[in-house]
């Protein structure tokens, strides 16, 4: 779980652009996800073969 908070971490400070989950990983990254104080602040995206891309945004969604 701490390679998902280090992975957060980056994105939100703008080290990285995206993160890529698998659908294997998808469950373990959302538990750590949804405890982020900004939470609404990450957009996911799902992509073919059940992959989803996370970006950060600086207005959180609604």
């Amino acid at each position: 779980m701490d390679k998902y908070k280090i992975m957060i971490e980056k994105l939100k400070n703008g080290e990285i652009d995206s993160i890529e989950i698998t659908k294997d990983e998808f469950m373990e990254f959302r538990e750590v996800l949804v405890n982020d104080e900004k939470f609404k602040h990450f957009r996911g995206e799902a992509k073919q073969g059940g992959r989803v891309v996370y970006r950060y945004m600086d207005e959180p969604r609604a």
